[in-house]
């Protein structure tokens, strides 16, 4: 039963992938906690593998969304080494700063930025595109900054660095497929980070490394990839306003739920 879960958890996130352009991990971590917290797993570690579970799925998911992007010539290459040299520093400091945060506090955490991304979808808040391309250094930096905040929050980064990219003026297609390419550096970093600081840790259930649970990343693979696929297809036929408005709902909902409940 657990694992049709994680099969359902995997088809609403592809979807909502392929219809918003946005990590599935706001939609698998919150729903990961839930299910780790039935499934009677120690609260020392539940959030902590709900995170690095979302973060592990990425790897796969963000490989079918390059290969993708790729193919009609959208990601800018260049932006993806030098942000994404960045990110793989900021992503591995994120979470060795993470293993020793306590549960509740992540949680708090995830229920803030689900607000904050609830709020920015329903009014459809974008930074305008006022800025110029940094140089070298401040591609780096802000590539820290996104894997740093990703590895917090179990994302692959997109809801980082669209915005981002098209605050610098990166037109939306390109900025779109790009901070797709560098959905891979984070999820790889966060992953291989979290299976080195949850090593043997004492609380962490079967079928683990460190904090990647893998039942979980099988069944949300199996069914997240043909989903986004279907979600892309769907975004060019549907009121995406409407859509967005939906979906900012259940980030209230869920924001609201790990701050108060």
């Amino acid at each position: 039963m657990t694992f049709l879960v994680y099969l359902l958890v995997g088809s609403v996130a592809g979807l909502l992938a392929g219809l918003f352009g946005i990590g599935g991990g706001l939609v698998i971590v919150p729903v990961l906690v839930i299910t780790f917290g039935l499934m009677g797993i120690s609260d020392s570690v539940l959030t902590h593998m709900a995170l690095a579970t979302s973060l592990a799925t990425i790897i796969f998911t963000s490989l079918s969304s390059i290969k993708e992007h790729h193919k009609h010539g959208a990601v800018d290459w260049e932006l993806v080494r030098w942000i994404g040299s960045g990110i793989v520093v900021g992503t591995a400091i994120g979470v060795w700063l993470l293993a020793d945060v306590a549960g509740e506090h992540l949680q708090m955490a995830i229920g803030v930025f689900a607000l904050v991304m609830a709020v920015k979808m329903a009014f459809d808040l974008n930074p305008s595109n006022t800025r110029k391309v940094p140089g070298h250094p401040g591609l780096l930096t802000s590539g820290g900054i996104i894997g740093f905040g990703s590895a917090w929050f179990g994302i692959g980064g997109g809801s980082f660095a669209v915005p981002f990219l098209t605050w610098v003026n990166v037109p939306m297609k390109r900025a779109v497929a790009t901070a797709a390419a560098c959905g891979l550096p984070i999820a790889l970093t966060g992953a291989v980070s979290n299976m080195a600081t949850g090593w043997n840790h004492l609380d962490l259930p079967e079928w683990t490394t460190g904090f990647v649970y893998w039942p979980a990343v099988l069944g949300i693979v199996i069914t997240s990839v043909p989903c986004a696929k279907i979600g892309a297809r769907l975004a060019h036929k549907l009121d995406a306003k409407l859509l967005k408005r939906g979906f900012a709902v259940l980030l209230l909902i869920v924001g609201l739920k790990f701050l108060f409940l």
